[in-house]
This record gives structure tokens, C-alpha cells and sequence, in this order.
């Protein structure tokens, strides 16, 4: 890891044992979040990664609920973008499209206002964190029936031994940072 703005980025990622349960290793990003210079540095980095793979061609950044929510209007900012967001189930006005998924302790719902994009738009996904990839997915399902074009589906964080860039497979995936 030679890029000082990567390990910038690193040194603010701490890890918490048995959250929230016994056995898993919580990846925390809040003092990522405190510190403005690392902030930028992850902002810039996958800016930098989504010109150099997709140059001019991304209509607008995907934010997921909730975290995606904190780098997907950053991002969109630093590319000159708008920001669509996709939340849980109930907390958009309007028409809706929904897609379920499966979490480790049950099962949750993504929906996108109907109207958030046209068909053939090139999209972007962001979230702070890739795990099993279930949400992503989800969301990538629901672009799918917006007839949206994902280009790519990005994170800070990559939680590789579980193995969530399988599941969104054939969209490309890019993390920052991976753990096992």
C-alpha cells in the first residue's frame, strides 16, 4: 500500500472484536468520518478510480441507505454528478419500486422512487462496506427494473472473506480497502 492517501484512509479504519455478536470483526468507519483530510482522500480515491474506469460516461451515483448515504453525495459532487438514493422499504414518498434480500437474521427491502432515472441511464452503486453483498445486489436488481445500466458497484471497505463480489456478479466491483 504505497499511496499515502490509501493508507490515510487505512489508519481510520478501526476494528471492533464480537460486534455485534460473538465471532464478527466490526470494520468502523467513524473515525474515517472525523478526520476531514481522510474523508477527501476516500472521496478522491474512488473518484479517481471511477474516471480512470468510466471516464465521462456515469450519469449519477447510487447511494445505499444509510452509510452509502454519506459518500454517495461526495462522490457525485467530486464528478460533477447528481446523487439517486436507494432506502429501506417506506421511507420514499411517491411510486416505488421495491426488491427484497436476505440478511444474515432475516430478510429486508430496498426500493427506488419510480421516477429517480430513465431507462438506459449509467449508473454507479456506492456503499461504505461490501459484506455478503446482499444489499448491493439488491439494489443492483432494482436499477435493473428502472432499466438503468450499472456500470460498477463500489465500496470503502471490502469484507473479502465473505465473498460479496460473487454475488454481484457480472457488475464489476471496486473496493478501497479489503479484509479478510
Amino acid at each position: 500500500m504505497a499511496d499515502p492517501e490509501l493508507q490515510l484512509v487505512a489508519r481510520r479504519i478501526r476494528s471492533f472484536p464480537d460486534f455485534p455478536v460473538p465471532g464478527v470483526l466490526f470494520r468502523d468507519i467513524s473515525p474515517l468520518l472525523k478526520d476531514p483530510a481522510a474523508f477527501r482522500a476516500s472521496i478522491g480515491l474512488l473518484a479517481r478510480h471511477l474516471r480512470q474506469t468510466h471516464g465521462g460516461d456515469i450519469d449519477y451515483v447510487v447511494g445505499l441507505d444509510s452509510r452509502g448515504f454519506l459518500f454517495g453525495p461526495s462522490l457525485a459532487q467530486e464528478l460533477g454528478l447528481g446523487c439517486v438514493l436507494v432506502r429501506k422499504r417506506g421511507k420514499l414518498p411517491g411510486p416505488t419500486v421495491s426488491a427484497s434480500y436476505t440478511l444474515e437474521y432475516g430478510k429486508a427491502e430496498l426500493e427506488i422512487q419510480r421516477d429517480a432515472l430513465e431507462p438506459g441511464q449509467k449508473v454507479v452503486v456506492v456503499d461504505d462496506l461490501l459484506a455478503t453483498g446482499g444489499t448491493m445486489r439488491a439494489a443492483c436488481e432494482l436499477l435493473s427494473q428502472l432499466q438503468a445500466e450499472v456500470l460498477e458497484c463500489v465500496s470503502l471497505v471490502e469484507l473479502a472473506s465473505l465473498r460479496g463480489r460473487e454475488r454481484l456478479a457480472p457488475v464489476p466491483f471496486f473496493s478501497l480497502l479489503q479484509f479478510d
